[in-house]
């Protein structure tokens, strides 16, 4: 390809191509495909980019210094964001000159129709997730219903019978409160749409559901990494999401198995939070199918639960533009895996 066809392609592509020198912080090209997106007069296109690239220019400094000092991590980040109301992708990518000198290159992409992908998505999940409470409130309500009636009218039932009756109903106490937590319409409405413009902050994130389910495994410990301050994303799908790998790590590992939360910065960019346990391993042919609505494996035998969780979790993170899944762990164990195309 000559010089005169690569120019056909930066002014007629669909990506955004732009350059920025990273010594005086101007941006030194802007394909013409920005103003024929945005509309912009062409005379201005490069202009009004330079004012949107304000929130690459605020993290350039940390990002070069860490790029130098051989963390190539930092050398091609994505993120995701709006501009003039379009969704977009912004993909940078260090290029070092030598000499202390250095470009910063990419290319904004509309992501519009992933978007759209995405919303019919979440019609579809808010749909069965509304169908799945529904279908778990009734048989509850029922199940409620009877134990309540035999407590009251079971006068001579003796101290094993009551316990019984006393274990049902916290079971059912317990489903009902999942449900709350899980499938309410306080939930859905949070959780299943796109992000908001608020976020967590990873470490605080991981201490505080840890915290919440050490009253039933003290073994779980903390390590924040190199975690950011603070990561866009919706904070009850997260939590949600922890709490899913959390409850699953307990459930199917013995007692006295240590679980680990660690949270940091993903080698090839973006921000990785993981839960890993010292249990036994995955079945290899069951692991591709751990994520599917209803699908629970052979260590789930005798014990609770409805194979909807991790297929929830995974659909919370994949609104967020994220991955969910799970590897075994070369010495015993597994370990779930959340990542997220964070800018950090």
């Amino acid at each position: 390809m000559n010089e005169a066809d690569y120019r056909l392609l930066l002014e007629h592509g669909t990506g955004i191509h732009w350059m920025l020198d990273c010594a005086t912080g101007q941006l030194l090209y802007v394909s013409p495909a920005a103003a024929r997106r945005f509309g912009w007069p062409l005379a201005e296109a490069t202009a009004r980019a330079q004012a949107l690239a304000d929130p690459l220019l605020q993290q350039l400094p940390q990002r070069l210094e860490r790029f130098r000092q051989g963390d190539d991590s930092r050398r091609t980040l994505l993120r995701e964001t709006e501009l003039e109301g379009i969704p977009v992708e912004i993909e940078s990518t260090l290029v070092d000159e030598g000499r202390g000198a250095g470009r910063l290159v990419g290319v904004v992409r509309d992501i519009s129709h992933l978007h759209s992908a995405r919303r019919a998505v979440e019609e579809e999940q808010k749909k069965f997730t509304s169908m799945l409470s529904h279908e778990f409130r009734s048989p509850l309500a029922t199940i409620d219903g009877a134990v309540q009636r035999l407590v009251m009218t079971d006068r001579g039932a003796d101290e094993g019978t009551t316990k019984r009756y006393r274990k049902i109903q916290a079971a059912v106490d317990r489903l009902l409160g999942m449900l709350d937590d899980y499938l309410s319409p306080d939930r859905l409405a949070s959780v299943g749409r796109r992000r908001r413009d608020n976020g967590i902050a990873p470490a605080a994130l991981l201490e505080t559901a840890a915290a919440q389910a050490r009253s039933r495994r003290p073994a779980i410990t903390v390590q924040a990494g190199d975690a950011p301050e603070w990561v866009r994303a919706d904070p009850d799908g997260m939590r949600m999401c922890l709490d899913v790998l959390l409850d699953n790590a307990i459930k199917y590992t013995p007692q006295d198995t240590p679980i680990v939360l660690w949270a940091g910065r993903a080698a090839t960019g973006g921000v990785e939070l993981t839960v890993a346990d010292g249990g036994a391993p995955l079945p290899q042919d069951e692991i591709g199918r751990l994520f599917d609505k209803g699908y629970r494996g052979s260590s789930a035998l005798g014990i609770p639960g409805s194979g909807i969780g991790l297929y929830m979790a995974k659909a919370v993170i994949e609104v967020h533009g994220g991955t969910l899944n799970v590897e075994n762990l070369p010495e015993s164990g597994k370990k779930f895996r959340i990542w997220l195309p964070a800018a950090v």
